[in-house]
C-alpha cells in the first residue's frame, strides 16, 4: 500500500471514530484553554523497549509530579516500533477519545501524525510534540528536541577529522525515512559533506530502527567496500548494528563510526573503542519540557514556545565529565542540565 493511500486511511479513520466516540470542545490558540485542577497527560513515544525513550518517561513523570496548580497525571503508553505508524495513530486516537486534556508525542512520521494533530487540536486538547514534530508543524504546537541538523552537522566534522586530509569511503544508515529526526539527521550529515569533498559516499541504507536489520545491512555495506573507512549512524540500533558487524570482520578500531543515542551497550563500545563517539541528545529534558509546554498550554499560561533540548558529543575524553553522566543517568533529583551545540 503506497504512504498516500494509507495516509487517506489514517485520516478517514481518525476523523470518523473522533466524532463518533469523543466529547467536542472549544479549541484555543494553545488547543487547551484555562483548565484548573487535575490535568491528564497522554504521553507517547516512537516505540516502548529503548534507553532512550525510558529516559523520556523519567522526565515526563518529573515533570507531572512537580507541577503547580493542581495534580497532573501522565499516562505512558507506546508501541513496539517506530516502524508501526498506523499503531501509533490508533493509540493517540484512543486518548483522544478517552478524554486526556493534552497529548505530548513523538510523531513517527511527520505527514501522516499532522492528521492526528488536527484532529486533537479539533477536540480542544492541547498538543505538543518531542523528539520528532510533524509536517507541517502547527504554529499553536511547540517541539521540544534536538537541533538534529546541527548535531548531525558537529558529528560527521568530528568524522571527518578523524579520518584526516585524505578523508575516505563513508556509509550512512538512516533508519525511518519519512520521520522529522531522520531526514534532519540525514541533512546535517549530507551538509558537511558538500563541504567536506573527500569525503566519499559509498554507500546509504537503513536500518528500520531495527538491531538485526542494521547488522545484515552493515554487513552487506562491509563487504561490497571492503576499503570503508567510516559509519554514520543515525539511531541506536543502527549505531549497534554497526559496531557488531565492524568487530566481526575484526576491524574494530579501524573504522570511524559516529552515531546517536547513548543506550548502555552504545556506550560501552566507545570505551571498548569500537565508537568513535555518540550525540547524546536530553531525552530527560524532551520529556520533562514537553510536559510543562502541555501544561503550560492547559492552563492558558501564554504562548507556547518550541524548545531546543541540546546535544553533545560524547567521546572517551570526557565520559567521566559530570555534565556528561547527568546526561547519560538522568533523575529527578539530579536534572541534566540543558546543554548547547
Amino acid at each position: 500500500m503506497s504512504r498516500r493511500i494509507m495516509m487517506v486511511l489514517l485520516t478517514g479513520t481518525l476523523a470518523l471514530v473522533v466524532t463518533a466516540c469523543a466529547e467536542v470542545r472549544e479549541p484555543s490558540s494553545g488547543g487547551g484553554g484555562e483548565q484548573e485542577g487535575p490535568i491528564q497527560l497522554a504521553v507517547v513515544p516512537k516505540a516502548v523497549g529503548f534507553d532512550f525513550w525510558e529516559q523520556v518517561e523519567i522526565g515526563a513523570q518529573c515533570a507531572a509530579k512537580e507541577a503547580q496548580g493542581g495534580e497532573v497525571e501522565v499516562q505512558w503508553d507506546g508501541v513496539t516500533a517506530e516502524t508501526d505508524v498506523s499503531g501509533q495513530v490508533d493509540l493517540l486516537t484512543n486518548f483522544t477519545t478517552q478524554g486526556v486534556d493534552g497529548l505530548v508525542y513523538a510523531a513517527t512520521d511527520a505527514k501522516v501524525l499532522y492528521d492526528v494533530t488536527e484532529q486533537a487540536r479539533s477536540q480542544g486538547l492541547t498538543v505538543v510534540n518531542i523528539d520528532s514534530g510533524t509536517d507541517p508543524q502547527p504554529k499553536q504546537v511547540p517541539v521540544a528536541a534536538t537541533d538534529n541538523v546541527a548535531a548531525a552537522e558537529d558529528a560527521t566534522r568530528l568524522m571527518a577529522e578523524e579520518l584526516g586530509p585524505d578523508g575516505g569511503e563513508v556509509a550512512f544508515i538512516p533508519f525511518q525515512p519519512g520521520t522529522a529526526t531522520n531526514d534532519t539527521r540525514a541533512e546535517g550529515f549530507k551538509n558537511v559533506l558538500e563541504e567536506e569533498p573527500q569525503l566519499e559516499l559509498v554507500a546509504e541504507q537503513s536500518s528500520e530502527s531495527n538491531y538485526n536489520t542494521a547488522l545484515e545491512v552493515t554487513e552487506n555495506i562491509l563487504t561490497a567496500n571492503p576499503g570503508l573507512d567510516a559509519i554514520y549512524a543515525a539511531n541506536e540500533p543502527g549505531v549497534l548494528g554497526a559496531a557488531e558487524a565492524v568487530r566481526r570482520v575484526g576491524k574494530a578500531g579501524d573504522i570511524v563510526i559516529v552515531g546517536w543515542d547513548t543506550a548502555p551497550d552504545e556506550i560501552q563500545a566507545i570505551e571498548d573503542g569500537v565508537v568513535t563517539a555518540l550525540v547524546a541528545q536530553n531525552p530527560f529534558r524532551m520529556g520533562y519540557d514537553g510536559v510543562n509546554l502541555a501544561v503550560q498550554g492547559i492552563r492558558g499560561n501564554g504562548q507556547l514556545e518550541s524548545i531546543d533540548t541540546g546535544a553533545t558529543l560524547v567521546t572517551q575524553d570526557n565520559l567521566d565529565d559530570p555534565k556528561v553522566e547527568s546526561i547519560l543517568d538522568p533523575s529527578c533529583g539530579n536534572k541534566p542540565p540543558v546543554t548547547e551545540q
